[in-house]
């Protein structure tokens, strides 16, 4: 047993209480005992004790009354009434106002010690989960979604806004810009947080089935239904719900979902009963719902519904000073879960990812650093470990032009010996890394070394 689990005994019965208190400490418990209520919650109150054994009788007050004043003085402590006169009643009572458990004299300290550990359980549980939540709070601050660039700074500041409303959010972004990690961000730093947060792709479940995950159904309602089933809206009473790729939505659900956020309500496929929601609505989108309500295909009082607080986020593009800070985000968190903490960074391949245009954005970046922590074989990551699409993009030829053509290996003597030649002054230019030779070169990777290999070099 973990010697720093304290527990107290409080019982006025004097040879009971001392055998109890060295039975504990055999058992590797620290333990103490005092005969009072009084001094009992006195020590509570000193913070020094995890669990508390009481006898239900005691000189100067019931094990109930100092079972309340505990459950006022420090609720996290658990208790364990004791007694020898054993009742139904007192038993009930004791458990009503919070006792862990109930455990008749003489005690059985096998049984006694089991009730300890699960004590010790529920308290690790809570301790865990407690830390959980601190963890998760944390992680979704607006401080941890990572960006100091000016067009960000505007984005945390307009979300800093509106914490404290529950109006509908519609989240502008490319795909992989980040805007689940935004809406949850908005969900755990408002007053919702306890609540659930629902998140639903509305792209990636078929169009049959969406509307019974979004609102649900009752048994029977069609083939298949065997069940009520409980729909995405009802799971997030009083929390948020998360509409991603809003846009992908068919027309008919387009009118349910605007009765929903106009009604506050939800009716279950097959029933007839509306059942009352307190649901808040945050929504996203990748493309141009404005475009879509002019080619008519969005309707537009929904989307004026959904867009009451719109939030743009950039492309990675459109934010370059934020790469070098994600990228080092990224490293730390993938040399952690590899174990390499030594593996670094070369300033020409920080350079090569810095020039490049982030298509797939913040999502793409962190797939690329996961993929060099895994496979780079050295300490550091170099221009030969990154693609040749990111090394060759913006890179012009540096004054060095070379035309390998794939008739290149029958061309004559003194044109293959030129080739050669620049080749050679390309990689002593690139002190001899291959990917920035081929960049200088005007060439892939794979072209240099193929033709590399053809010329014996």
């Amino acid at each position: 047993m973990d010697d720093q689990f304290r527990v107290l005994v409080i019982d006025d019965d004097d040879p009971g209480r001392e055998v109890m208190e060295l039975l504990l400490r055999k058992a590797g418990f620290h333990a103490q005992s005092v005969d009072n209520g009084a001094d009992g919650v006195a020590v509570v109150r000193s913070g020094t004790v995890d669990l508390v054994l009481v006898d239900l009788f005691l000189p100067d007050k019931s094990g109930i009354e100092i079972l309340k004043e505990i459950r006022q003085v420090a609720p996290e402590i658990e208790v364990i009434v004791i007694t020898g006169h054993a009742s139904a009643q007192t038993a009930v009572t004791a458990m009503k106002e919070g006792a862990f458990d109930y455990i008749t004299k003489p005690v059985n300290f096998d049984e006694l010690k089991i009730v300890i550990a699960k004590v010790r359980e529920q308290q690790r549980l809570r301790s865990e989960n407690v830390y959980l939540k601190k963890q998760l709070l944390e992680r979704f601050q607006f401080s941890n979604i990572i960006g100091s660039s000016a067009i960000m700074q505007r984005l945390f500041e307009r979300m800093q806004r509106i914490l404290k409303t529950d109006s509908t959010v519609l989240i502008f972004g490319e795909s992989g810009t980040g805007k689940e990690l935004v809406a949850r961000a908005l969900h755990h730093n408002s007053r919702r947080k306890s609540h659930a947060f629902v998140a639903v792709n509305c792209g990636a479940i078929p169009e049959t089935l969406l509307e019974s995950e979004l609102f649900g159904h009752v048994r029977g309602a069609f083939t298949g239904a065997v069940r009520d089933k409980l729909g995405k809206f009802e799971a997030a009473d009083h929390g948020t719900i998360f509409l991603d790729e809003i846009c992908t939505m068919p027309m008919h659900l387009q009118s349910k979902l605007l009765r929903v956020l106009q009604e506050q309500e939800v009716e279950r496929i097959g029933s007839t009963k509306s059942v009352k929601l307190d649901v808040r609505v945050i929504s996203a989108t990748n493309v141009d719902l404005e475009a879509q309500v002019r080619q008519g295909t969005f309707r537009e009082d929904l989307f004026y519904r959904l867009n009451v607080i719109p939030l743009h986020l950039p492309p990675l593009r459109d934010r370059r000073e934020d790469i070098l800070p994600l990228v080092n985000h990224f490293l730390d968190k993938f040399r952690h879960l590899m174990g390499r903490p030594s593996l670094s960074l070369d300033k020409h391949a920080l350079d090569a990812l810095e020039r490049y245009h982030w298509p797939g954005n913040v999502r793409e970046l962190e797939n690329m650093v996961e993929r060099m922590v895994a496979l780079t074989e050295g300490d550091a990551i170099t221009l030969d470990d990154l693609p040749a699409e990111i090394v060759d993009q913006g890179r012009g030829t540096g004054g060095l032009c070379l035309d390998l053509s794939p008739q290149g290996m029958d061309m004559p003597a003194v044109i293959a010996d030129l080739e050669r030649k620049l080749i050679a002054r390309a990689l002593e230019l690139a002190s001899g890394v291959k990917t920035k030779a081929a960049a200088l070169l005007g060439l892939k990777r794979t072209t240099l070394v193929e033709k590399m290999r053809r010329l014996g070099m």
